[in-house]
């Protein structure tokens, strides 16, 4: 049996250093998808590299531009902030669909998004955020959009010595919410089939004045899908422009047929997600004082 060596530093400019000279290093958050990989042999990391005791992975900022969410914040942290629940309700909600209570405790948004499963709940819920990636490593700091982070099942845009440290929120604009919804085949504790985020603006006539839309478990990645956004635009969310919505979520899907579902089912149930997700946002914003 395989050392493995373990390392938990307390800066990035130390975690910089251990990756770059650790052997197979991988990066440890809360470990809920790292830890199961390794007992499955799908992970053999010769170096594990904890970054819970970095201040910036831990930090947690709202502020009057937006939130800057550390990529080490526990999922339990989130979802218990009210403040959180009522200006970005779908990502709070899309980050609580991931694994029990347990799990809640130890895994986070920035992992989450990390592990690049095509089926993360988080992700879709970011991306119509709008949220930015800050990336620290050797060669210094970037900004990558949550939408370009991942590349593909299981790989992400990261370097062998980076880190992702924060994932920065805009503040919403007045008459604005969103909302994630996922199906699976289960009550609870599943694998996404397809998923949808919705973010939307309206105006006080109830006009939608900007939109986004993200799809997950549809692909090999969560992507925006702009053309369903377009729908939604000038409209009051009519029965036209949401069919319209539904109609361009189901075309930029490319799903693969398996044993949770068919294409053609899994291209239909993305499109429903699309429109009852726009309607839930909708509400959201007409709930608003």
């Amino acid at each position: 049996m395989s050392s493995v060596h373990y390392a938990a530093p307390t800066s990035l400019a130390e975690a910089a250093q251990v990756l770059a000279a650790g052997e197979q290093p991988k990066i440890l958050a809360g470990g809920t998808d790292l830890l199961v990989q390794m007992k499955l042999g799908a992970r053999r990391p010769g170096t594990i590299v904890d970054i819970k005791r970095i201040p910036e992975l831990t930090e947690l900022r709202l502020d009057d531009q937006g939130l800057v969410l550390g990529a080490a914040v526990p999922g339990a942290v989130v979802t218990a902030n009210v403040q959180l629940q009522a200006l970005y309700p779908g990502f709070v909600e899309a980050l609580g669909l991931i694994g029990s209570s347990q799990v809640q405790g130890r895994c986070s948004a920035g992992g989450n998004l990390c592990n690049a499963s095509p089926a993360a709940d988080s992700v879709p819920a970011m991306i119509v955020n709008g949220v930015a990636c800050h990336i620290v490593g050797a060669a210094g700091e970037r900004r990558v959009p949550v939408a370009e982070f991942n590349t593909g099942p299981g790989s992400n845009c990261l370097a062998p010595d980076e880190i992702l440290v924060a994932l920065e929120f805009p503040r919403p604009a007045p008459r604005s919410s969103d909302a994630y919804l996922r199906f699976i085949p289960r009550t609870e504790m599943d694998i996404a089939v397809a998923g949808a985020a919705v973010a939307l603006t309206l105006d006080d006539a109830g006009v939608c004045t900007a939109a986004k839309v993200a799809i997950g478990a549809v692909g090999p990645r969560a992507i925006a899908v702009p053309a369903a956004a377009d729908a939604l635009l000038g409209s009051t969310l009519d029965a036209a422009a949401l069919d319209a919505a539904a109609a361009a979520a189901s075309a930029a899907a490319t799903p693969i047929t398996d044993k949770r579902g068919t294409v053609e089912y899994r291209k239909k149930v993305v499109g429903v997600l699309t429109r009852r997700a726009a309607l839930i946002a909708k509400s959201r914003i007409e709930a608003q004082a």
